[in-house]
């Protein structure tokens, strides 16, 4: 049997920071785009199975046209069998589209409760949310009831997550998911890819199908999935988002003035391809504010500055002299410790640039 698993696609996303540069409908577009390309994969392919775990679409913002789209493109696959495990960001509450919609016939949704569904060659069992948080997991209550039979589970949920927050998603150890006699367990809810094919482990999540913001660099896309008759797993990850986020650092000590850093900022080779955030490093030699130097910028697709620069000062020179700035100097680095330096350094910068 061979399968495509995704997770996290967030249709109709409000990509607020996207927004901001009028770049949001292009990403939406860009969802559907990658959704496309992710159908006619299965189709050319012949697919048996299509695992969708968690966060297909924003409960709060999506569009009954966009469920439309979703469910035509599973219409041009009727040979493969959908799976869906509802997240908490589409979880299967009273007036969400998962119970209110009619789906394809090729599509079964999961519910709250572990369910299992005999195919002939797999057992596929599964769970999901019935409301934003999900506090208490049921993998313990999960046992495989044929072991002869290649047996798969599908859920969305965060494993060994250590915040408070992560406890609220179906929280799950993976020592646990280890003892269970799964041949694949599928996952969805952490949006960076997470499996180690050399090891052919078997608990995979395939991360967010396409990159929502600065925390999610690197490539985005599906994973693709064969287990042959003796049990073998053998797993790929396959890059659909043809758009990157990239953290850039750009050092500014040579930069003499805004002018010169925007100036060099609009003369770098960026690619359409990626949406970059700037970092500026180095000691600067003029006051920097981002969203000024942004405004200038002529790359759309540049879309935050950072400044992580400190001033250009040798502060034991200024801490000689006989001046307020002297004074307000030597005072602040007599109480610097190794423990407090970062702090006083920083407060002598905002000083210095407040005189």
């Amino acid at each position: 049997m061979n399968f495509v698993h995704i997770a996290d696609m967030h249709f109709d996303a409000p990509f607020s920071v996207l927004n901001q540069h009028d770049l949001g409908n292009q990403r939406r577009l860009d969802q559907r785009e990658v959704f496309h390309k992710i159908i006619e994969y299965i189709k050319q392919n012949e697919i048996d199975y299509f695992f969708v775990c968690g966060d297909l679409y924003e409960h709060e913002y999506v569009r009954q046209s966009t469920i439309e789209y979703i469910n035509n493109g599973f219409k041009e696959i009727p040979n493969t069998k959908i799976y869906i495990v509802p997240g908490n960001h589409d979880p299967k509450i009273k007036n969400s589209y998962y119970a209110k919609f009619n789906w394809n016939e090729n599509v079964f949704i999961f519910d709250t409760e572990i369910q299992k569904i005999s195919e002939e060659d797999v057992d596929i069992y599964g769970y999901g949310f019935d409301n934003f948080y999900m506090k208490n997991t049921k993998i313990k209550e999960i046992k495989t009831e044929n072991p002869d039979k290649i047996n798969i589970l599908l859920t969305h949920g965060s494993m060994d997550g250590g915040a408070d927050e992560l406890r609220e998603y179906n929280p799950m150890k993976e020592q646990e998911l280890k003892q269970l006699e799964f041949d694949y367990i599928a996952l969805g809810h952490i949006h960076k890819p997470y499996f180690n094919k050399e090891q052919n482990q078997k608990i995979i999540y395939p991360g967010s199908t396409i990159a929502l913001g600065f925390d999610e660099l690197g490539s985005h896309g599906m994973i693709v999935g064969n287990i042959d008759e003796t049990k073998k797993l053998e797993i790929a990850f396959v890059p659909v988002d043809k758009k990157e986020f990239k953290e850039i650092s750009l050092e500014v000590d040579n930069i003499l003035s805004k002018e010169e850093l925007i100036e060099t900022i609009n003369a770098q080779n960026w690619s359409e391809s990626s949406y970059y955030k700037i970092i500026l490093t180095g000691k600067r030699n003029f006051e920097i504010e981002p969203l000024e130097i942004l405004k200038y910028v002529t790359i759309k697709n540049i879309i935050k500055i950072k400044d992580q620069t400190t001033l250009k000062i040798d502060l034991e020179k200024v801490a000689k002299e006989e001046s307020l700035k002297g004074i307000f100097v030597r005072n602040l680095l007599q109480q610097k410790t190794p423990e407090n330096e970062a702090q006083i350094l920083k407060a002598i910068e905002i000083g210095l640039e407040a005189m």
